[in-house]
């Protein structure tokens, strides 16, 4: 009995339209983080990075350097225009928290939560037109 002809389906897999950065377990709070994330998202990427630069925050420099990098993943891995680049995604989440304790006194202690974040940024290309 003969086998059955394995009949090979080349799908075109789609092009990729976006490319994606994360800095993770940056030792800076999430609240604080996304304060300056807002001030960015769904701007071009020039615009953005004009706006870190100019943001008297913490987080601007962790940011812009999070964003440098998902742009050169974007002209590096998937061959996007930066001139048409913007930011589609841009999220904090929390990391892990770092516990830490000052003495008190008669004996106490008060705890200090050094919080962490994961920040991700998503670029894709503007359509044409």
């Amino acid at each position: 009995m003969p086998m059955a002809e394995k009949v090979e389906t080349t799908a075109e897999k789609p092009a990729v339209t976006e490319a994606r950065a994360v800095a993770r377990y940056v030792r800076i709070s999430p609240r604080k983080a996304r304060l300056v994330v807002d001030l960015i998202r769904g701007k071009r990427v020039g615009e953005a990075l004009a706006i870190l630069r100019h943001t008297p925050k913490a987080a601007s420099p962790i940011v812009e350097k999070v964003l440098n990098s998902a742009i050169a993943n974007a002209m590096h891995n998937y061959n996007m225009n930066p001139n048409n680049l913007y930011i589609s995604k841009i999220y904090v989440d929390e990391g892990p928290t770092l516990k830490r304790f000052i003495p008190r006194s008669r004996g106490m202690a008060n705890r200090i939560n050094k919080r962490t974040s994961h920040i991700t940024v998503v670029v894709s290309e503007k359509k044409e037109g």
